[in-house]
């Protein structure tokens, strides 16, 4: 399997992540974003949006982080990490719908915008705003479970991670959410969970 990604991406982070933790074998393809690669004709037909990650397993092509968390999951993580069960399908699938909107536009853009100098005040506090709206929602759930959805760490979990973790750099502190600083110690010590490279 190859994984289309750069340094810098949360999103491809979660692949990693993914296939760190079921030992599937990938290989990593760096796309240079600075020289506008993501944008060319040749990675546009693996990715009509312009946009890493990309995964490519043989004849099969898939963009998209949620997209590619539920394929590698499926295909190679039996049960564990996306059940086929319905009822329990749709419980982990709640939380990378949360990874894909609130943390998404609350805390991943507003990191970009505090990191990249591009935000005004009043931007920067709308997306606060939906950023605490997305901690208060993990920090209710993680002051009572250890884990997101099922009682087990699951791809709900691995979608969330990565900009929560860095909810910082938005200016948004963590102090305030104990569930969510000790779930997010919990994910890195699971075996095979892979370190972020720099810029991720």
């Amino acid at each position: 399997m190859k994984l289309y990604m750069t340094p810098g991406s949360g999103n491809a982070y979660k692949v990693r992540v993914l296939t760190g933790l079921i030992n599937v074998p990938c290989e990593k393809v760096y796309v240079n974003v600075a020289a506008k690669e993501q944008k060319q004709p040749a990675f546009l037909k693996l990715n009509p949006r312009g946009e890493v990650p990309v995964i490519e397993d043989g004849d099969t092509v898939i963009w998209d982080s949620s997209a590619c968390l539920v394929y590698v999951a499926r295909k190679y993580g039996g049960e564990a990490w996306l059940p086929s069960d319905p009822a329990q399908m749709a419980q982990v699938m709640q939380w990378v719908a949360l990874a894909g909107n609130e943390i998404q536009y609350g805390l991943q853009y507003t990191r970009r915008g505090v990191t990249r100098g591009r935000w005004t005040a009043g931007n920067l506090e709308q997306g606060q705003a939906l950023g605490r709206t997305a901690l208060g929602t993990l920090e209710g759930r993680l002051k009572d479970s250890e884990w997101l959805a099922l009682g087990r760490p699951t791809i709900g979990d691995i979608a969330c991670f990565p900009y929560v973790e860095t909810a910082p750099d938005a200016k948004l502190p963590l102090d305030p959410y104990p569930g969510i600083r000790a779930w997010l110690a919990r994910c890195k010590a699971l075996p095979g969970w892979p370190p972020r490279e720099k810029s991720d």
